[in-house]
């Protein structure tokens, strides 16, 4: 699914006048990539010639759909990463039980997903270290559950296992033990000239 943008208060021409006013070198950024897309960039090129991925670019235009040019700001000045609110570690909790949608073609969550999710939505940057640590508290386990896929045929699986033999390991031939006196190499008898 493509995120449009749908906020018009600029045009194009306006948010690279922006960008090349802004103090600040990713805001710039992030406007420049917002100004191509809207020009009819594909959101992968728009992405790649400032510096950041198809991803990110997506959760930049969301974040401009909903706040404007003020929502492309990041929102810390530094220092310890803000925490999330008991509503947003209550939301965080839902989407693990949950697991991803899967339209976004993930499988299972790992936390770069859950990075990106939570910056998307809450507009709240965290490192991986902090959101495993967040999920901790949750009292969610970092052993998970192996991923299905979402189209797997599950009575195939198990007709699959039925019918299919075991597999069990070959049988080890036993080894011969070696006596002392056979192991080694021949020796070679001396020849007369050296005897001589």
């Amino acid at each position: 699914m493509t995120t449009r943008i749908t906020r018009h208060d600029y045009d194009a021409a306006d948010l690279r006048e922006q960008a090349r006013r802004s103090n600040h070198v990713k805001v710039a950024c992030r406007l420049l990539a917002i100004a191509l897309a809207m020009e009819g960039q594909s959101r992968t090129n728009a992405a790649r010639a400032c510096g950041m991925d198809r991803q990110t670019l997506r959760d930049w235009i969301i974040r401009y759909n909903e706040h404007g040019i003020a929502g492309l700001s990041d929102q810390h000045a530094g220092g310890a990463s803000p925490k999330l609110t008991e509503a947003e570690m209550a939301q965080l909790a839902a989407w693990v039980r949950q697991g991803p949608d899967p339209e976004d073609g993930l499988v299972r969550w790992r936390l770069a997903d859950l990075r990106q999710q939570i910056m998307a939505r809450f507009f709240v940057s965290l490192d991986e270290r902090s959101i495993s640590r967040i999920l901790k508290s949750l009292s969610f386990s970092h052993l998970s559950v192996r991923p299905q896929h979402p189209e797997a045929n599950t009575e195939a699986q198990e007709a699959h296992k039925k019918t299919s033999p075991t597999w069990s390991p070959p049988p080890s031939r036993p080894r011969h033990a070696t006596s002392r006196s056979s192991s080694g190499g021949r020796t070679k008898p001396g020849s007369a000239s050296k005897a001589a």
